[in-house]
């Protein structure tokens, strides 16, 4: 990518979208939202809507905090048969989730957000990428507990961490890390920044 010509505030303290972004070359800062930032799940709200809001009410705290610069919010859920799936509160709740995930096809989604300060301007989409878990037998299961991979991450796994069980059907890769790269390319051009 070109130099860069503007901050860029990263309101998420995920290692796995930092990684992504210093992977691709951006220079950004990072200025962590407020936990009251994202509260959670709404009644009735699709994956879709859920984390458009989600990532949209990050961008917003951040946003109110600096004076200049593009806040990029983003939030990851995953889900299945209906059932969404955020971040596993201990090993017994992220137990459950890949029992519920075994064997199916599921979907994540990451609502992405960019919030330009100090005009305001803000650019929002949702990335879904189609998933496939295969069967994973109690002995997988409990490896992959033990090993804590799934703490902090949607849906309890990390496509990074290689688990052989789990392949793309199609979408983006980086958005099941946690931030889809591709879309914020395209938020960026429409920014004039990409």
């Amino acid at each position: 990518m070109p130099a860069q010509k503007f901050r860029l505030i990263l309101a998420s303290q995920s290692p796995q979208r930092r990684n992504l972004l210093e992977q691709a070359g951006y220079t950004f800062e990072i200025i962590t939202p407020h936990p009251n930032a994202e509260c959670g799940i709404c009644s009735g709200e699709t994956p879709n809507e859920l984390v458009a809001r989600l990532a949209k009410q990050k961008a917003a705290d951040v946003a109110s905090r600096v004076d200049e610069g593009i806040v990029l919010a983003c939030d990851t859920v995953a889900e299945c048969g209906g059932q969404i799936l955020g971040k596993p509160r201990d090993a017994n709740h992220a137990r459950q989730m890949l029992r519920l995930l075994s064997g199916c096809v599921h979907h994540v989604y990451s609502g992405l957000c960019l919030w330009d300060r100090p005009s305001d301007r803000i650019v929002e989409r949702v990335a879904v990428t189609k998933l496939k878990m295969e069967p994973i037998s109690d002995s997988e299961l409990e490896r992959y507990i033990d090993s804590d991979a799934w703490e902090d991450k949607a849906g309890a796994f990390g496509f990074q961490d290689g688990p052989d069980w789990l392949q793309i059907v199609a979408g983006s890769e980086s958005n099941v890390i946690g931030l889809p790269m591709e879309l914020l390319c395209e938020m960026l051009t429409e920014f004039n920044f990409g």
